[in-house]
């Protein structure tokens, strides 16, 4: 893992400009932090923190208690700071002056970055010695969206545990009424500069490789986190760079681009002539890939050539991969047949991280892009993974479309949500028996042809159908059907 020395938290306080000099405009963002909450009844932390509606749910009222709650319930060294980052939507400085205000209130000192990717928190827990960090972001979801997601002092999120404390200690009336409000002008540090050593951090492992002059990328920077650094750090490599969406904003972040839009990047690889392209979430922690030929690759296709080269530089101990269990059968045969080991988790870069860490292993990730390297980095970065996988395509000496056709076939996979608003419907879901009579039936018919899983987003309220088959029709029958049984019967 390439980390530079660590910082103490009084190494840089006097080169940033505190709070108080812009007291007026900050004054006005705030609210009444004693408005009463109205908490969801079931679990408030999902499997990437929280995470709702910024005018319902994730309000500066909400964002001020969970900073203060962190604060007490993590036991926190008051002299070292928490890192705090955010992305474009409108709604993340009110939320960050709120944490700051929060956190502040239980005597935590806090360092803004302002827009960054969520890994540049992560990184810069650990480069600048600080207590923690929090990155507010929804991710790939919409604008109207928001989130909040906690990392310890060495760059990984808070544990289940940890998260349980805080919204316990949320839900507690007494420490509710303990609160007092932040006073204007000393609850943040404004430590933008640390940028640029988490640049730094993503050029340095590739210095020792040609550079990228002659290629041509385009980047989606999905109008959100990726667009402070994102043309820089391939323009500083020699890439020639096609930027699309790549300027901050609140009201366009995620909407019909990115990575789960990714028509117009296809458009403009084919525009271009582009060598290939990649596409962002909202805080740029994960990335799709496309080729030449405007196919998506995927965190399966990505997985399985960087395993490769890490395999032959006898740098993946055990050959062993880790991802989830939405990991395409293909790829796991495909990835067997080379002498390697694909170990599943539950979806959610927190389990892979730790039975990455479990078994000893250095790369894993998700389907959706979001992709580990411990020779890199802590956490999942999507900026990280475009510049390995350029570099890989650069040493190659082909094309990402051969690449990915000497890769493997995927076999047909659909995924299907289906909208549950009732929380409880949503998350009790196993207790529907038409359901699991539906699930039975499929796997049945299939064999060892197929899967099925089925899941609560953990992030948006829907249930995710995803059925895979060696045959595309009995993939597209099944999840039909049981899509069509989740709506009846708890969508209703």
């Amino acid at each position: 893992m390439v980390l530079s020395p660590v910082l103490k938290a009084s190494d840089h306080v006097e080169k940033g400009d505190t709070k108080s000099e812009q007291s007026i405009v900050l004054d006005s963002l705030r609210v009444d932090y004693q408005k009463p909450l109205n908490l969801p009844s079931g679990k408030l932390f999902g499997t990437d923190g929280i995470r709702g509606n910024a005018t319902e749910l994730l309000t500066p009222a909400l964002a001020f208690r969970v900073g203060f709650c962190a604060g007490q319930v993590l036991g926190v060294d008051s002299q070292h700071p928490f890192i705090l980052g955010w992305d474009s939507r409108n709604s993340s400085e009110p939320l960050a002056i709120a944490l700051s205000d929060g956190l502040a209130a239980a005597g935590i000192p806090v360092w803004q970055v302002g827009l960054c990717p969520t890994p540049m928190v992560s990184f810069l827990c650990h480069f600048a010695g600080a207590a923690g960090g929090v990155m507010i972001s929804a991710s790939h979801n919409p604008p109207q969206d928001n989130g909040i997601k906690f990392f310890g002092a060495d760059g990984t999120k808070l544990s289940r545990v940890q998260q349980q404390g805080i919204e316990l200690a949320l839900r507690q009336e007494s420490l509710a009424g303990a609160m007092i409000p932040a006073q204007t002008g000393l609850s943040f540090v404004n430590r933008a500069d640390l940028a640029q050593a988490y640049v730094n951090a993503l050029h340095t492992p590739l210095k020792e490789h040609p550079d990228l002059t002659g290629m041509r990328v385009v980047l989606d920077l999905a109008w959100g986190s990726a667009t402070r650094f994102g043309e820089q750090i391939f323009r500083e490599l020699g890439v020639e760079v096609i930027a699309l969406h790549a300027s901050p904003n609140g009201d366009r972040i995620n909407v019909n681009c990115g990575s789960t839009h990714t028509a117009l990047l296809q458009a403009a690889i084919q525009e271009h002539n582009a060598d290939l392209g990649f596409a962002f979430d909202g805080d740029a922690d994960r990335a799709i890939a496309m080729d030449n030929q405007g196919r998506l690759i995927d965190g399966d296709y990505i997985l399985y050539l960087w395993g490769n080269l890490l395999k032959h530089q006898g740098k993946l101990p055990g050959n062993t991969i880790i991802s989830t269990v939405m990991a395409n059968l293909g790829f796991e045969r495909a990835w067997q047949q080379q002498g390697g080991r694909l170990i599943r988790t539950a979806v959610g870069d927190q389990h892979v991280h730790t039975e990455m860490l479990k078994q000893g292993a250095v790369l894993g990730g998700e389907q959706s892009g979001h992709i580990i390297c411990h020779h890199y980095g802590i956490s999942g970065d999507g900026l990280q993974t475009a510049l390995h996988l350029t570099h890989l395509v650069k040493q190659s000496g082909m094309s990402l479309a051969d690449l990915r056709d000497q890769s493997f076939q995927t076999f047909p996979q659909l995924l299907r949500n289906v909208r549950v608003v009732d929380r409880d419907r949503r998350l009790n879901w196993q207790d529907c028996d038409p359901v699991q009579h539906a699930i039975t039936q499929a796997e049945a018919a299939m064999d060892d042809q197929g899967r099925v899983l089925v899941r609560a987003s953990g992030t948006e309220p829907v249930i995710r159908v995803m059925v895979e088959a060696a045959d595309a029709e009995l993939t597209e029958y099944w999840t039909s059907a049981i899509a069509e049984t989740v709506q009846r019967h708890l969508a209703a």
